[in-house]
């Protein structure tokens, strides 16, 4: 027995008289010498504390002073029962798995009928039901509760006001309330749409994969009854989040996309022409789509509520942290300075697993980790799997090492909620007791709806190959409408020809509708989505510059700490520096950044950043949270700029990439006018988030007519840090480059920089917006060379193409011209220093790898005409940086002349491994750029 983990009663109900006053003197006898007492009376004494004088309830005959094992024995049973009746519950529609209840028979205990029913009832709850008058009943009572057609796991949770809370839920009856009759109606309405709606797609698309739901249709249920519970509590928001099975049938009754809608997109006629005219629904589309069961949209309710399924990709479970990201960002104020203020009552997050994903796939342990964290916590996601207990053709045994494929979420303290998805009704409650634990409590709740897959995988798979013998009771099993219309007929709610011809009268409007859409779809004809023309051409050129007394003023505002704030003596002094900085013009990355954030946000635009170390920076050069060096309090300056318009904030983020750059994805998605930057801690680590790059942060767009303007930061350099902290793998990007998608950029300057983020910011929210993608510098970071003047962040932009200075000067004696980008153009320009005996070289740096600035470029080769070589110059293998994507580029720029590259051999590695072998390597790179001048 767990710690008294359960019991509400105390035993000393089963005890009176004589009985009793033997306890008590065995008590004083424990508080002298505990090991004089028998150790079952110890085991009572440690969880009950002193015996208390209490009447036996409803006459129930007191125990014998030698029951005293037979009370704990009960005492064990009960919570025996509270902990492991689950593994007894008819939660499995088929019948197909063994149940366990070994556990919770009396007889384990030693026990029989007659032992249980001379104890009182009492020793078993705190508030006795009605109906229960001994110990027999009492456990007949919690058997009843705890082994029907919910299964409840809460033993695993350590606040004990929680547990309690969940038991009194259960034991008080809850989850047996009765609907009303024209509650049992509505639900037999919508099973029968519900499969219908499947039935009809079925026969009518032949063949045509749609991920039904069949097996599963109370996930329906379950999130509509979410969805009125949010509604009631006056919620903005409520974002779902799910994988490919059931999305149509949840996009059509929960987020109500209209049948015509529906069944346009399987008809191949634009959906476009069914939109509802009260303009309810919102759905974005892409110019080169996606299948319809990736698709999303968004319903607006007539309450205000508006509800929202997320565009999601079928990598299963990595819209999760992005539904997170974009719920937070529904419950956050922003327009105001200082910290954003958040509102969880605002916005909940519905998460929608599959079984065999959920055990399976990483992200949804990181998305649990970090879901009660101050930067990522949106008071409370609910979870549910939704359980066809199969994977594809792989059955659960081969699927994970677990009992439930629930269990990885009992590891954070999570409520599981396992309940049979054949039953509507417990289904319903289980939806408004997970709806209620997350307004308590502020926490995730799972619930694992338990059902079967009807048909394959997809509809065109045969599972009976693979999966026979499950297959043979599907195919007997009736449908849950079937089940629960047949209930409610028994019942006398309605009559069996009421529940037939619903059925008939559901199928016939769905009918008329595809009647209507193949009517309109030979009227009109096809409807086309092109590329935005914002999106065709390149970002337009904007202001970006700042006064000089404005940076003066915001720069005294960031170091005017409060009287009583210390920071730690060498940072303090650090960052004093930053004054003579804008005089002597030697403003580094970290100091351009925090000034051209102080500016954004005077100009209207929340700024969030996030990242395993983003307060401080990873090499110490950002310092936007200080500490006092005496208490530890913090203080952040980007608070407290005058003129400030919008919020602030940057979070210190958990180990792990996929699900925070998914999380940032997605609030940014929500919060159009936010800045929102993740940095990775170095920029190789972003290969753990490649899925989010690939299928959301590059692709978006085109598939879905989503717009994000996303930023990124990867640390990128070869500094002999070796494999893994050298390369942020820039070629990746470069690779997923097309139709204007994004912005991959690689500055060697802080002040360009400082400009690039300011033309980001005012980029936010217009049609022409798209992410950003920074390779951002180590060693650059405090370098001279890359260092920026007051006149440079007052005057200039965001410059694609920089000359190097010094080089150039004689345009007829120029023989070579290099291009490079990012941290070895300053290596370069280390090497050349003034240019003196080098008129035969001119170098061009690539602030802005995509889109490719060709035209200043050619501009600037054109002014050479005796160049004979373009050499491309990178420090990352041949085989990866930038080299193979800008080569097209320059073999169109070279008209004739000579293309050449200079940098590493081919590598399988990023880099070499120690610090010498580094340097050789370099110093070749550098020379063989610079031979024969």
């Amino acid at each position: 027995m767990s710690n008294n983990v359960f019991t509400a009663g105390t035993p000393w109900s089963a005890f009176s008289g004589p009985n009793l006053g033997y306890l008590m003197e065995q008590y004083e006898l424990f508080l002298q010498n505990p090991e004089e007492v028998d150790a079952d009376l110890v085991e009572l004494f440690q969880q009950f504390g002193a015996p208390v004088l209490e009447e036996a309830s409803s006459g129930a005959q007191a125990a014998q002073t030698g029951d005293v094992k037979k009370v704990l024995a009960a005492i064990r049973l009960a919570d025996a029962i509270r902990a492991f009746g689950h593994y007894a519950a008819d939660v499995y529609p088929l019948k197909d798995r063994p149940l366990d209840s070994a556990k919770i028979e009396p007889a384990t205990y030693g026990l029989t009928d007659a032992d249980l029913a001379e104890l009182p009832a009492s020793l078993f709850f705190n508030n006795v039901p009605a109906n229960v008058s001994n110990g027999k009943q009492a456990i007949e009572y919690l058997r009843s509760l705890y082994t029907d057609k919910i299964g409840f796991e809460y033993s695993h949770i350590e606040d004990e006001s929680e547990r309690n809370w969940i038991q009194s839920k259960v034991e008080s009856g809850f989850f047996k309330a009765k609907l009303t009759a024209e509650e049992k109606k509505a639900v037999l309405e919508q099973l029968t749409r519900v499969e219908n709606f499947e039935k009809f797609l079925h026969k009518t698309f032949v063949g045509q994969k749609r991920f039904s739901i069949e097996g599963l249709d109370t996930l329906v249920v379950l999130i509509d009854e979410i969805v009125k519970s949010a509604e009631t509590n006056q919620m903005k928001s409520v974002q779902i989040g799910m994988a490919h099975r059931g999305r149509l049938n949840v996009l059509t009754h929960i987020v109500k996309k209209p049948y015509e809608m529906m069944f346009a997109d399987f008809a191949h006629v634009p959906n476009d022409y069914f939109f509802p005219e009260d303009g309810s629904i919102e759905i974005s589309k892409g110019w080169t789509g996606d299948v319809k069961y990736h698709m999303g949209a968004t319903y607006h309710k007539p309450s205000g509520l508006t509800v929202k399924l997320a565009y999601n990709p079928s990598h299963l479970e990595v819209v999760s942290p992005v539904v997170a990201g974009s719920t937070r960002a529904a419950q956050e104020e922003t327009s105001n300075a200082g910290e954003p203020v958040q509102d969880t009552s605002k916005a909940l997050a519905v998460m929608v697993h599959g079984d065999a994903a959920f055990s399976g796939e990483g992200i949804v342990q990181e998305t649990f980790n970090m879901a009660r964290t101050k930067g990522f916590t949106t008071g409370g996601s609910i979870h549910i799997i939704s359980n066809n207990m199969i994977g594809f053709t792989t059955e659960y045994y081969d699927s994970r090492s677990t009992h439930y494929s629930s269990d990885l979420a009992k590891g954070y303290g999570i409520p599981v909620i396992h309940v049979n998805a054949d039953e509507p009704e417990a289904v319903i409650q289980v939806a408004k007791f997970a709806f209620e634990y997350r307004q308590t409590f502020g926490k995730d709740i799972l619930i694992d709806l338990i059902g079967y897959r009807r048909y394959g995988h997809n509809e065109t798979d045969d599972p009976t190959v693979t999966n026979p013998l499950t297959y043979i009771i599907v195919d007997k099993h009736p449908t849950v409408r079937a089940l629960y219309g047949e209930r409610i007929a028994n019942e006398g709610v309605v009559t069996k020809e009421y529940v037939e011809q619903l059925d008939k009268d559901v199928y016939s409007e769905m009918q008329k509708c595809y009647d209507y859409v193949k009517k309109v779809g030979e009227e009109k004809g096809p409807f086309e989505i092109e590329m935005p023309e914002a999106v065709k051409q390149p970002y337009p050129e904007v202001e970006t510059g700042v006064s000089a007394d404005e940076l003066k003023q915001i720069n005294e505002e960031l170091l005017a700490w409060p009287e009583n704030f210390e920071p730690q003596n060498k940072l303090a002094r650090i960052l004093k520096r930053r004054t003579e900085a804008l005089e002597t013009g030697k403003i580094d990355w970290g100091h351009a950044e925090t000034l051209a954030f102080a500016s954004i946000l005077r100009e209207g635009n929340p700024i969030r950043i996030s990242g395993q170390d983003a307060q401080r920076g990873t090499f110490s050069q950002r310092h936007l949270v200080l500490h006092d060096k005496n208490n530890g309090s913090e203080w952040t300056p980007l608070n407290h700029i005058s003129g400030a318009k919008a919020s602030f904030s940057v979070y210190n983020s958990p180990l792990t990439e996929a699900a925070i750059v998914g999380y940032e994805y997605g609030y940014n998605l929500e919060n159009e006018k936010a800045l929102t930057i993740w940095e990775g801690q170095f920029g190789d680590f972003a290969n753990m988030a490649q899925v989010m790059f690939d299928n959301f942060i590059s692709a978006a767009r085109s598939k879905w007519g989503l717009k994000s303007g996303l930023v990124l930061l990867l640390p990128n350099g070869m500094e002999g840090q070796g494999p893994e902290h050298s390369s942020a793998r820039i070629e990746r990007y470069l690779q997923l480059c097309a139709e204007n998608n994004w912005i991959v950029a690689n500055c060697s300057n802080a002040g360009n920089y400082f400009h690039l983020l300011r033309r980001q910011a005012k980029m936010l929210g217009t049609e022409a917006v798209r992410p950003l993608v920074v390779a951002t510098p180590k060693s650059l970071l405090r370098h001279p060379l890359a260092a920026a003047t007051l006149e440079q962040l007052s005057e200039g932009k965001f410059e694609e193409v920089i000359e190097q200075p010094g080089l150039g000067q004689n345009a007829k004696k120029v023989e070579r011209i290099i291009l490079a980008s990012g941290k070895v153009t300053i290596d370069l320009a280390e090497a050349v220093k003034d240019g003196k005996g080098l008129d035969k070289l001119h170098i061009i740096r690539i602030e802005q790898l995509y889109p490719f600035p060709m035209d200043k470029v050619k501009e600037i080769i054109a002014r050479y005409p005796n160049a004979k070589e373009i050499v491309w110059v990178q420090e990352e293998p041949k085989n990866q940086g930038p080299w193979r994507f800008v080569l097209e580029y320059l073999l169109e720029l070279a008209e004739g002349k000579k293309v050449r590259y200079v940098g590493r051999p081919e590598m399988s590695s990023t880099s070499e491994g120690d610090a010498d072998s580094h340097k050789a390597a370099q110093a070749k790179v550098i020379s063989d750029a610079l031979a024969d001048l």
